[in-house]
């Protein structure tokens, strides 16, 4: 039985290039990085030295707060490079990928028949738990504590994102294994939220979870969102969330035996000449994956989604979690008088000379200029019509930048995420950099108060 959610506060952020579903099959580049920082928090302990030769699905590094945790090589080959930085931080382990991939063999795994703790402990093995991630803090879940509910968000709102109905489509079996998995790690329910509209979503058969469906606008396809509507969290408890094509990964593990970290990566943005999806692997060299169909010219190319992306650049790298490729135009141009003249060609919550309400459907060739510079909080009240939460954004950011710990708490930091702050940044007049403002606020609580 499905229960619905539907949201009305929010934002849709309308671009052109959405990637036409069509998928290409690339050829496996030769470069490929696991970058520490995409798995916000981790402390890493080096396991595969330079020149040391790993199987797909090998540990490169565990974590040093819980040496269980283990974060596997995406391909086979060898350690050619560790890139570090300032105080010798490991910034990235590059490894120069085999012709013929060989994976690790982890076993096929009856499910049905594992117990929570065989379950758990093969995600240790495999190097699949940091695909679990929690709430509150937004990092790798914390195996020691119990969640009291588990949440897939299975419909991508954000901007350009990739459609899970058509890049999960022949997945059904590995989702499948994969939420029965996760059930065993929970006294809970586990959640799954669809498109309300879809009627191809790999997840309209599921079993053993609770299905809702969801509409509404931008962000409602963030998980805290749906948390907020479903399960709440208070102080002292726990949920943990994975996304939809880590499931897929998990799945396959217990199904096959093998590591495989292959994805359908969307291809979007005005910057593509054909905005598409293509097959890639975490980590994959992101020249190897735009080859030939990026306009390199004043181009600005992320890596996840344009409102809370890591800028990556042609010379960068897929990051671990994500599943989409965005590319548009650098904003370093300057309009004259463009804050005293009709503004057609941009979106803008506010009707003060600006006409993006009276089509709520057009799509825009938006770049990155943020049309302003950095000022103080200005307040106008807009923050709170596009956020859907019931918390004050304007309040809780500013306790976070003069590090007011009780009052975070008051004002429900616990269920947050930065990504939930990229709407507020998106039409913040001030220009304050929000999810910086909120990442800072969490761990700032991590470290505190545990």
């Amino acid at each position: 039985m499905s229960k619905d959610i539907r949201i009305k506060k929010g934002l849709d952020i309308k671009l052109v290039g959405e990637a036409e579903q069509i998928t290409t099959e690339l050829q496996s580049g030769s470069m490929f990085a696991v970058k520490p920082d995409d798995f916000h928090g981790v402390i890493p302990k080096i396991l595969a030295r330079e020149g040391t030769e790993v199987k797909a699905g090998e540990a490169l590094f565990y974590s040093k707060s819980d040496e269980r945790i283990l974060f596997p090589s995406p391909v086979s080959g060898k350690v050619t490079e560790i890139v570090r930085g300032a105080r010798r931080k490991v910034l990235a382990i590059k490894i120069t990928a085999d012709a013929q991939q060989a994976y690790k063999d982890f076993g096929k795994k009856d499910v049905d028949a594992m117990s929570g703790e065989e379950v758990k402990n093969h995600l240790f093995a495999s190097g699949c738990w940091p695909f679990v991630r929690q709430r509150p803090y937004d990092v790798v879940a914390n195996p020691n504590q119990t969640p009291k509910a588990i949440f897939v968000s299975a419909y991508a709102s954000a901007p350009l994102a990739a459609d899970y109905d058509y890049a999960l489509k022949g997945k059904e079996a590995e989702l499948q294994t994969a939420l029965t998995a996760l059930t065993k790690l929970t006294a809970g329910k586990v959640h799954v939220s669809v498109a309300k509209n879809s009627t191809l979503s790999p997840f309209k058969d599921v079993k053993g979870v609770e299905l809702h469906k969801v509409s509404g606008p931008h962000p409602v396809g963030n998980v805290s969102t749906q948390i907020a509507q479903i399960d709440p969290i208070n102080k002292g408890e726990v949920v943990w969330v994975v996304t939809p094509q880590d499931l897929v990964v998990m799945g396959e593990l217990l199904l096959t035996g093998k590591f495989n970290i292959t994805r359908t990566v969307a291809l979007a943005g005005s910057k593509f000449n054909k905005p598409q999806y293509v097959t890639a692997k975490a980590g994959a060299h992101i020249a190897d994956v735009v080859k030939g169909n990026l306009d390199v010219k004043n181009a600005r190319v992320i890596s996840g989604n344009v409102l809370s992306g890591s800028e990556v650049g042609e010379d960068g790298f897929l990051g671990y979690y994500d599943n989409l490729i965005t590319a548009i135009p650098e904003g370093d141009d300057y309009e004259l008088f463009g804050w005293n003249k009709p503004v057609f060609n941009k979106i803008s919550t506010s009707r003060a000379l600006t006409f993006s309400w009276l089509n709520p459907k057009k799509s825009y060739d938006l770049n990155t200029n943020t049309n302003g510079e950095h000022r103080a909080f200005v307040v106008t009240g807009s923050y709170e019509e596009i956020f859907p939460l019931d918390i004050y954004p304007m309040q809780l950011l500013k306790a976070c930048m003069y590090k007011d710990l009780d009052e975070m708490e008051g004002l429900g930091a616990y269920e947050i995420a930065p990504e939930d702050f990229a709407l507020t940044e998106f039409i913040c007049v001030s220009k304050q950099p929000h999810q910086k403002i909120i990442r800072e606020g969490l761990d700032l609580m991590r470290e505190e108060l545990g």
